[in-house]
């Protein structure tokens, strides 16, 4: 990877910009001015969510960036109050009126369906969920499908039923929260794996030992969380509204963590982020 054009392929051969920028907790009427600063600076890769409640600021942005709507990669996702087969078509038609876009370059089922909160149909809502983004796949509305917050267990039971192979999961993916029996079962399985709060939030940022090793490289501990996660052949989505902080982040792609740095930085256990277990999760 050597800047933020670099790329990931799919599996179903459509390159994904290997750095994308997040807009979780991004307030809508604040999320223009983010977005435009982002794509500005470089970025060409967008993730949003229904559940965020800012894709209309996104969709705003694209269309004032001056950038042709082709050369960027937008992501939105189906919340959990939307799963299931009629609902999930509903939800899709709502988030391209919120984004006023003819299609979507990915979309993703935000958090599976658990049995802890629906036993034994959990499974068949998550197949249904899928089903319907298939046809919309199919359709050529969406150019990629994928998952969020899966495990590999739920992605095995998806696969009982599915047609088409999920092309990303993207998960928590942090220094403290490495999650790394996911990727592998992923990155086996031909699935690209994103990672979601890549800084760690305030836990990470502030940890001692990740101080320490960004210092040797003279970057930030938030550019060294972004290496990290690259270096584990993980797509990181950095998101921050701080203009400075939004290009910092994308200087990323002049220095390599060596090998003793980075299992220093593996060995962090249980620090900073939401570090939410999708078989636990009651919302």
């Amino acid at each position: 990877m050597k800047d933020l054009t670099s790329s990931f392929m799919l599996n179903n051969g459509l390159s994904i910009p290997c750095v994308g920028y997040g807009t979780f907790q991004t307030p809508n009427d604040e999320t223009c001015a983010a977005v435009l600063e982002a794509i500005k600076v470089g970025y060409r890769h967008i993730d949003t969510a229904a559940f965020y409640g800012n894709e209309e600021g996104v969709g705003e942005a694209v269309r004032k960036s001056g950038v042709p709507r082709e050369q960027l990669f937008i992501t939105s996702k189906v919340w959990n109050s939307d799963r299931g087969y009629e609902k999930t078509k509903a939800a899709f038609a709502k988030t391209m009126k919120n984004l006023q876009m003819e299609y979507l370059d990915l979309l993703l089922i935000h958090w599976p369906a658990n049995r802890k909160q629906f036993g034994d149909a959990a499974k068949g809502i998550n197949a249904e969920t899928w089903r319907a983004m298939e046809e919309l796949y199919q359709e050529g509305k969406i150019k990629a499908i994928g998952l969020s917050n899966f495990l590999p267990h739920h992605i095995d039971e998806l696969m009982e039923t599915a047609q088409i192979k999920p092309m990303v999961n993207q998960i928590e993916f942090h220094p403290g929260w490495a999650q790394t029996d996911i990727v592998e079962y992923c990155l086996k399985n031909d699935i690209v794996v994103e990672a979601w709060s890549p800084l760690g939030r305030k836990d990470a940022l502030e940890n001692e030992t990740l101080k320490s090793i960004a210092a040797k490289y003279g970057k930030s501990v938030a550019q060294l969380c972004i290496r990290w996660v690259l270096q584990h052949g993980v797509l990181p989505l950095p998101k921050s509204v701080t203009p400075s902080r939004i290009l910092e982040n994308t200087k990323v792609f002049d220095f390599t963590i060596d090998a003793a740095d980075m299992q220093a930085i593996d060995a962090l256990k249980n620090i900073g982020g939401q570090c939410a277990l999708p078989d636990e999760v009651d919302f």
